[in-house]
């Protein structure tokens, strides 16, 4: 029986390089920089700040727009968990929006009709998620974010290189894009580091500022009395560490690389689960990037799971709606039926494994055991 975990790095000889670089101390190369610089380039946008990983991004772009305690951030109910996580830390309120049954990205037409609805100042911004590396309608929520006068802050941390309408996202109209150079949120992530990428130089600093501490040094025309420090604020310690941030750019000259791969599994994927009994295939752009593969399954998803299990076969969730977990459900009173299509969603899908390495051999035993279980699914 074949092993396939859910996740799995890609690392060659370019990340040992990299890494190899550092460890020998080259006083002429800062990797933090490089990536930074490659990210705005790669992406179109005037900066980009690194940070530790894509959670430690995320609040530091709320800190970076000094989010305030009783401040309201609206968010799809089918976030990740950090999104929510980042804003309480504040004492702020997540506001969470149903999702479409499309692309299971937010529901534009619920997200504006809560803007709409809105009778307070305290309503700040926005933080919108890309399910898996499909892009909602951007232009919608651009136009919408304007009228409303908030600011916007996309979640890309799964979606590095996707475009819209031929255009890399995070050189578009949000205020930040929030990206990670790796699409694993679990235990498989071999180096984890987060980006921050704006076009607003202001944003940009203040992110840098409070990255370290809020820390300010004072030096000569020759850098020396860099020991002698001031703090100008309440920071954090999100900083990227030089090893984080060479592996971290051997992988994103690798990013066009893995999309490739990554289509050319999806287009096998749905060729071969096509018209399979129990098993839908959610409908893709041809923009969709493909850092998750979700399926649905019509009844019994976990059982399924479990099947697949058997089979060597690793699967996960993206992702469990935010009004389910415990601390929300319960800090808020929210219903279960409260978001029903993103219950509906949650009651069905199954993520499979989805990452470049994945041979063609090992793709086609994953849709073998699928099409296996679905014939004898009651």
């Amino acid at each position: 029986m074949k092993e396939i975990p859910f996740y799995q790095s890609s690392i060659g000889d370019e990340e040992l390089s990299q890494l190899k670089a550092v460890l020998e101390l080259n006083k002429d190369e800062n990797k933090v920089l490089e990536l930074e610089d490659n990210i705005a380039n790669f992406v179109g946008a005037k900066y980009a700040v690194a940070t530790c990983n894509a959670t430690s991004a995320i609040h530091l772009a709320l800190s970076a727009i000094k989010l305030k305690r009783g401040d309201k951030i609206l968010m799809s109910v089918n976030s990740f968990v950090n999104v929510p996580e980042v804003v309480r830390h504040f004492d702020a309120e997540p506001i969470f929006i149903d999702i479409n049954d499309q692309d299971m990205n937010i529901d534009i037409n619920k997200f504006e009709k809560a803007l709409a609805e809105n009778k307070t100042k305290k309503l700040r911004g926005a933080i919108i998620t890309f399910v898996a590396g499909q892009t909602p309608d951007l232009d919608r929520i651009y136009d919408i974010a304007e009228k409303y006068g908030i600011i916007l802050i996309e979640d890309a941390t799964c979606a590095l290189g996707v475009t819209y309408n031929d255009e890399t996202v995070g050189s578009l109209r949000a205020d930040m894009t929030i990206f990670s150079t790796n699409p694993s949120n679990g235990k498989y992530s071999v180096s984890r580091s987060g980006m921050i990428v704006t076009n607003n130089e202001e944003i940009a600093d203040r992110a840098r500022l409070l990255r370290t501490h809020a820390i300010t040094t004072t030096y000569d025309d020759f850098g020396n009395l860099d020991y002698i420090y001031d703090v100008v604020d309440i920071g954090h310690k999100y900083d990227i560490s030089e090893l984080d941030a060479a592996f971290s750019l051997a992988q994103l000259k690798k990013t066009n690389k893995f999309i490739k791969r990554r289509k050319e599994i999806a287009k096998i994927y749905k060729d071969r689960l096509a018209g399979i009994k129990h098993v839908t295939i959610p409908n893709h752009k041809d923009e969709h990037i493909f850092t998750q593969f979700i399926i649905k399954i019509s009844r019994n998803r976990d059982a399924f799971a479990r099947a697949l299990r058997e089979k060597g076969i690793a699967t996960g969730l993206n992702y469990i709606p935010l009004h389910l977990l415990s601390y929300y459900k319960t800090k808020y009173s929210i219903k279960i039926t409260e978001f029903s299509t993103a219950l509906t969603s949650y009651q069905q899908i199954l993520s499979i494994p989805m990452y470049p390495s994945l041979t063609d051999e090992e793709v086609n035993y994953i849709c073998d055991q699928i099409i296996d279980i679905a014939s004898e699914w009651v």
